[in-house]
């Protein structure tokens, strides 16, 4: 039994993909996931599960909440090991900044970081900074250069909506904490 993280995708933003996260956790619950609980109402769910893989666990939360609740709705599954991992190796100016907005994107597969970076292009030196480890993209920029970034826009990108989902630092790091890793 290994504990993990699911992330939703786009759900209780703008209104938009309402999902109680009681009735979530419900849900995870009845599909046979121990030990569940969530953080904050942007979907963010930490469960155990015996399954053989990460693809089986994706898999398995995407149909209960099609199922449940009518959303097609990407899902990143990590496990708090690996988050752990992931935080571990984030470069020295990722959350420390106060003046700045630091963001972990988490890639759902089978996208890979490669192509994402690919994808958005060289990084503005002068606005950003860009690393990841593992399935984490590790992103920080100034609040007053924030609209210049290239990498603030991903998340709005059609090509890339399916492929990640993004984190603030702060919630990233509170959801290894609640983990039990950090």
């Amino acid at each position: 039994m290994a504990r993990y993280i699911a992330l939703l995708r786009g759900i209780n933003v703008g209104g938009n993909n309402i999902i109680k996260m009681a009735e979530l956790r419900d849900a995870f619950e009845a599909r046979g996931f121990g030990n569940v609980s969530t953080y904050i109402n942007s979907g963010n769910i930490l469960f155990d599960s015996a399954a053989a893989s990460i693809a089986e666990i994706k898999s398995t939360c995407e149909k209960l909440i099609a199922d449940g609740f009518n959303l097609d709705i990407p899902v990143c599954i990590i496990s708090v090991s690996d988050l752990t991992d992931a935080l571990t190796h984030a470069p020295d100016w990722w959350n420390e900044d106060p003046e700045a907005r630091h963001d972990a994107f988490f890639i759902i597969p089978p996208m890979t970081a490669e192509e994402i970076f690919a994808h958005v292009g060289s990084v503005k030196e002068d606005y950003e900074k860009v690393a990841y480890h593992g399935r984490v993209i590790f992103w920080s920029a100034p609040m007053v250069t924030f609209s210049r970034t290239r990498w603030s826009k991903i998340a709005k990108d059609k090509a890339m909506y399916r492929a990640i989902t993004v984190r603030n630092a702060n919630t990233a790091v509170k959801l290894a904490q609640l983990g039990g890793s950090v």
